[in-house]
């Protein structure tokens, strides 16, 4: 179903299963990002999960697959995990807007940051996506997804691995997005940024329990 324009609010599903809303999402043209990105890309993870992780936007690799955190951001996520005792398979990744925004750049997709308008019109999938879920933690992967559920004067810098309060119900942790790991100066900075992530994860296996 494409319903170019309508709000995501009017196209949620009676049905709020995550195969029902994967469904319905997928014809979303509630802002203009769906004329660049190849297809929605909805979250994937199991329906019971207990962790949440939410980040930006889908990526190139993500944008041509159709799946979320798949490409080199998704290889740190996964060992980042691994490292910290979190059972990847246990987790429900996805993004706060579900389309990938970029410029071309030669022959490349260079990725560009959604702006405020752009993810407010897709956070209701968001939204129905933790109803779903009804995890015990969402963990935000970067500034974008930390401000959009936690408001604009969050800072990742100055409040990562803090559990906060939040109106969705489950507590919200915020963490570095793993990307901006890749974008380290040199490897001791990489190796640092990684041992960070990974403490700030391991912060989540402490709290599950």
């Amino acid at each position: 179903m494409v319903n170019e324009g309508q709000p995501v609010a009017q196209l949620l599903p009676d049905d709020r299963s995550l195969d029902a809303l994967k469904e319905a999402a997928a014809g979303c043209r509630a802002c203009d990002l769906w004329q660049k990105g190849t297809q929605t890309v909805f979250g994937e993870g199991p329906p019971q999960a207990r962790v949440v992780m939410v980040g930006e936007q889908p990526g190139d690799q993500e944008d041509r697959v159709g799946k979320p955190f798949v490409g080199p951001a998704g290889q740190i996520l996964d060992q980042a995990l691994e490292a910290a005792g979190i059972d990847r398979s246990l987790v429900y990744v996805t993004n706060v807007v579900k389309h990938f925004k970029w410029e071309p750049r030669g022959k490349r997709r260079i990725h560009q940051r959604p702006d405020r308008e752009e993810v407010a019109a897709c956070l209701p999938w968001f939204e129905a996506e933790i109803a779903a879920v009804q995890p015990r933690v969402i963990v935000c992967l970067g500034a974008t997804a930390a401000q959009a559920l936690l408001g604009s004067d969050f800072r990742v810098t100055r409040q990562r691995g803090q559990l906060l309060a939040s109106t969705l119900g489950p507590p919200i942790m915020a963490t570095v997005h793993p990307s901006s790991i890749l974008r380290a100066a040199d490897e001791p900075s990489r190796r640092l940024a990684m041992d960070q992530f990974i403490a700030d994860l391991r912060l989540i296996r402490e709290y599950l329990g």
